[in-house]
């Protein structure tokens, strides 16, 4: 069930050059939340109407937080808010992460790193974290609580020079099952991995969205099997995932 309310922001800071952590304090958003669901964030500029899809963070309580680039006037709106400011919130939405017991690898590649945070608290069984970022890092030091944590950099100045998967290779990662979050490629590189391994995956699509509750169809992506809303071969990330079973999509 999703709530939409008037939500009261509690701290915001800058955590890279284009990236920004919010906290916002909600009635029932952040108890519903669970790991890989998003928001839809409203502009409280009346000629933006559409909302902007975030991915959820973290939780505690009564409190969720936001971690997002700033990538249109959208975002750099929400950067300009401090605490005490307000917005109009629309969630939990989507499909999340259900994590289990079995030994994981824990995947986020630039902006889908912030979603694997509270799936890292939440994971009940043994996890490895591998972060990848273009250059600058944020959030890495946040994850140390909750398993051993691998970078990788395109630009070699932490960890691993490369992708994730050449952290994974460099560093003899294995796991059971696989959670990742990130750009296509390296989901694509996923899906690949898991096959060959012959191990579960399940990938969180970024894609843009317009309504956020899978009315629009403007967010989908190909699928195996017939979706019983549209009748062909897709499926809306907005309300079927963002999270799937990486053998479902095509990517």
């Amino acid at each position: 069930m999703e709530f939409r309310e008037r939500v009261r922001i509690a701290r915001q800071e800058q955590l890279s050059g284009d990236v920004f952590s919010i906290w916002i304090e909600t009635d029932n958003i952040a108890r519903n939340a669970r790991p890989g669901q998003f928001v839809s964030v409203y502009s409280n500029d009346g000629s933006r109407l559409l909302p902007r899809p975030i991915s959820i963070c973290e939780t505690d309580k009564n409190r969720l937080r936001m971690v997002y680039r700033t990538v249109g006037a959208g975002t750099v709106e929400f950067s300009g808010y401090r605490a005490g400011d307000t917005l109009d919130v629309l969630g939990p939405l989507g499909n999340g992460y259900a994590p289990d017991k079995r030994k994981a690898l824990l995947l986020g590649g630039g902006i889908g790193i912030p979603p694997m945070l509270e799936l890292a608290k939440q994971h009940p069984g043994e996890k490895v974290i591998v972060l990848g970022y273009r250059d600058e890092l944020f959030l890495n030091d946040e994850f140390t609580p909750y398993g051993d944590v691998y970078i990788a950099t395109e630009d070699g100045s932490a960890g691993t020079r490369g992708n994730v998967f050449d952290a994974v290779r460099a560093c003899n990662l294995t796991a059971d099952v696989i959670y990742a979050c990130g750009p296509k490629p390296m989901l694509r590189a996923v899906k690949a991995y898991a096959a060959e391994k012959g191990i579960d995956a399940f990938i969180s699509l970024e894609e843009r969205m317009a309504c956020g509750i899978g009315a629009c169809l403007a967010c989908v992506c190909q699928t195996k099997e017939v979706d019983g809303h549209s009748n062909v071969h897709n499926a809306r990330i907005c309300k079927d995932g963002p999270v799937f079973d990486a053998r479902e999509v095509e990517l």
